[in-house]
């Protein structure tokens, strides 16, 4: 037998069954979910072509850009503090210390935790405390965004960190060796020989923050609810409330979640080219 007729017998069982359940739970509402968002529509049998109203309408209101701002200073801050947290303490816990796997398991323990109930979890914790001061999450937008990165950070730091850990032990010791005889401090070591050589988790790690940032939706639902108004409302969770509260408004929700892949994929992309080409080999 041939290797193509091997290649063609293995892939029947091994690939085809994987690949047609890509296409039916992926690829076709994929699409589909594109041509929805230029109809419509209450369900997908009674879709009327509308052209581009829906995207009009979206630009109609500031809701969408109210929401698309709030999710993007909340998407930099979380970037900046998961991951110098995160590696700050990668760089901890890489030391030869005793009980360093004890501190890396409960670290990674809050990413186990679900959205909602750890939303509703820091509710409680947040409520709790600003009531000393007769205040609430939902009182000031200011309360809920710094609320929503107090959460960002506490379920996504332990898991950075493991990467980064990944990262910083796979660093030659004969360089960082070489570094040391050479005279150089532990600044000069850190940031001209680890940081380089850490970058491709860099780049893991500010796309799976950004990811996450752009897309949280359970925790921004079960912390404040999008108030007080809107003000606290991030993309995800607006996609939903138009979809589901609105009326007739599903076509329109359609389109913003269009924009919204279209947002995460650019930036996406840019952050994976920028991040990659600042990647040296060790």
């Amino acid at each position: 037998m041939t290797n193509r007729r091997k290649k063609i017998l293995y892939f029947i069982p091994f690939v085809l069954p994987t690949l047609i359940a890509f296409m039916i739970a992926f690829v076709i509402p994929f699409f589909q979910g594109i041509y929805l968002s230029f109809c419509k529509f209450t369900t997908v049998n009674d879709a009327k072509w509308v052209g581009l109203e829906n995207y009009e309408k979206i630009f109609k209101t500031s809701d969408f850009t109210d929401a698309l701002w709030f999710t993007t200073k909340f998407t930099v801050v979380s970037i900046i503090t998961v991951n110098v947290f995160a590696f700050l303490l990668a760089l901890a816990l890489t030391r030869k210390v005793k009980g360093t796997n004890i501190f890396r398991t409960i670290f990674f323990m809050p990413n186990l935790i679900g959205g909602i109930v750890l939303g509703y979890i820091w509710q409680a914790i947040l409520n709790s405390i600003l009531n000393n001061w007769d205040l609430t999450l939902v009182g000031n937008a200011d309360y809920g965004f710094w609320g929503l990165v107090i959460i960002m950070n506490w379920q996504m730091i332990g898991y950075m960190m493991i990467i980064y850990i990944a990262g910083i032990q796979n660093v030659p010791a004969d360089v960082l060796e070489a570094a040391k005889i050479d005279g150089a401090t532990p600044t000069q070591t850190l940031f001209r020989i680890t940081i380089p050589l850490v970058m491709p988790s860099f780049t893991i790690c500010l796309f799976l923050t950004l990811s996450n940032s752009f897309k949280m939706f359970d925790q921004n639902l079960a912390l404040t609810d999008g108030k007080p108004g809107k003000e606290t409302m991030m993309l995800a969770y607006n996609i939903h409330y138009t979809m589901y509260t609105r009326n007739f408004m599903e076509g329109v929700a359609q389109a913003k979640a269009v924009i919204f892949f279209i947002i995460v994929a650019v930036i996406g992309f840019a952050q994976l080219v920028l991040t990659r080409s600042k990647e040296v080999e060790s």
